[in-house]
């Protein structure tokens, strides 16, 4: 029954634990990271925010999308859920705008990643105090553009004003430095600074994966060639190349199956290359610093899922799908503010695992006996808290003034 409350109030919800979070902690609005994700639901007919669309999972399911705000700090700050097959690309806008409205926030900066990098929203966050830094594909850039990002010269450092040759540097020297090259363009009506940083360790990283995938397709080749299906875009399988061929070379029904070299080595030229577009005129070395930090709104949508087991939903009328995400949305901020009281030091799954196996056994008349394991994390909540809970037993006077204090 809760659940239709719950689904009717959440915008209001929202605000209000922004508002109180104000109160508690303060917060840094003056960035904003926003991403999507979805989830699936265990069944087959699509109904109301039920649809069938991309699955991040690849799963033949219906699901739902989530779109999700994060304050500069890592703490949720607003959500909504959509239609499976709404494009992502058009839910910034709508959720933004329940921010300005709601939350009375005006000046901030929204960083996102390349697939939520509309124009459009671009346009929508170049106007008043906003601002907006996107994730900016190389390989999608204009012929000029691209051929000016991969040029080997007209690099820079931020901590000297030298220009440096990338492809004649001392890698080992240089193995943990990021090199950038920046420009402003004009396209479609909006003026944007575009960045592009060049690293070793990370060009060295996505050749790892590269090699890892190639050694799966060749060892597909050889081994199991008819479980060769269409692949997606980063499977494994985009490496392969068929060619269909008679004993003369004509186009026949038998298929020869080899590494395709091309797709390899066209992909190789963009290692360790990666941009973002901006309409602020800060340093770059800033600019990359605040754009870094997108991981942890990706680390949100996984703790969800897997620690907070958000997936799949087993509710079917969407006024509750709504409601259910909104309870984990305050888990999650209620997460990350524990986390950070803590320090950083437990991960997720130690501080969930932890919290749960917090148990007593209670005594009529006397107190509770904690049955749970001190622990370090065990240690670090009471230190954090200002209580404890790991004496031989607990009385219940003890126990309800630890409760009062929670309600401060």
């Amino acid at each position: 029954r809760a659940l239709e409350v719950i689904s009717s109030e959440t915008d209001f919800i929202q605000s209000e634990l922004y508002k109180n979070s104000i109160k508690f902690s303060k917060r840094n609005s003056g960035i904003l990271y926003y991403d999507c994700t979805n989830y699936f639901f265990e069944i087959e007919q699509e109904h109301g925010l039920k649809q069938y669309g991309y699955s991040k999972e690849h799963k033949p399911n219906p699901i739902v999308q989530m779109g999700l705000f994060m304050d500069g700090d890592g703490i949720p700050l607003a959500f909504g859920i959509s239609k499976g097959n709404t494009n992502e690309q058009l839910t910034l806008r709508p959720l933004e705008q329940k921010i300005l409205d709601d939350f009375k926030l005006s000046k901030f900066v929204v960083c996102t990643d390349a697939g939520l990098a509309s124009n459009d929203n671009r346009v929508f966050n170049d106007q008043g105090q906003r601002a907006f830094i996107t994730t900016q594909s190389v390989k999608k850039l204009k012929k000029h553009l691209k051929a000016w990002a991969l040029s080997n010269e007209g690099w820079h450092l931020s901590c000297d004003n030298k220009l440096y040759d990338i492809s004649v540097i001392d890698e080992e020297k240089f193995i943990d430095k990021t090199f950038f090259k920046e420009v402003w363009i004009k396209e479609d009506g909006l003026e944007q600074k575009l960045i592009v940083t060049y690293s070793i360790k990370y060009r060295d990283y996505q050749r790892k994966i590269r090699n890892s995938q190639i050694d799966r397709a060749v060892k597909v080749i050889e081994t199991n060639p008819s479980k060769l299906k269409k692949s997606h875009q980063n499977d494994f399988k985009r490496f392969i190349e068929k060619t269909s061929v008679t004993t003369d070379g004509e186009v026949a029904e038998k298929d020869l199956y080899s590494l395709d070299l091309e797709v390899i080595a066209n992909e190789e030229a963009y290692d360790g290359f990666y941009a973002v577009c901006t309409n602020l005129e800060d340093e770059a070395a800033e600019i990359i610093k605040v754009n870094h930090r997108r991981w942890e709104i990706e680390e949100c949508f996984r703790i969800m899922k897997s620690e907070f087991k958000a997936r799949p939903v087993y509710l079917t009328r969407d006024d509750r799908i709504e409601a259910h995400f909104t309870t984990c949305f305050l888990a999650m901020v209620l997460y990350r503010y524990l986390e950070k009281r803590l320090d950083s030091k437990f991960t997720c799954s130690e501080i969930v695992r932890g919290l749960r196996d917090m148990d007593f056994y209670e005594i009529p008349g006397e107190g509770y006996i904690p049955t749970y394991t001190r622990t370090d994390f065990t240690d670090a909540l009471h230190e954090a808290f200002g209580f404890r809970t790991d004496f031989q037993i607990i009385k219940n006077n003890q126990m309800k003034k630890i409760f009062k204090d929670t309600k401060r």
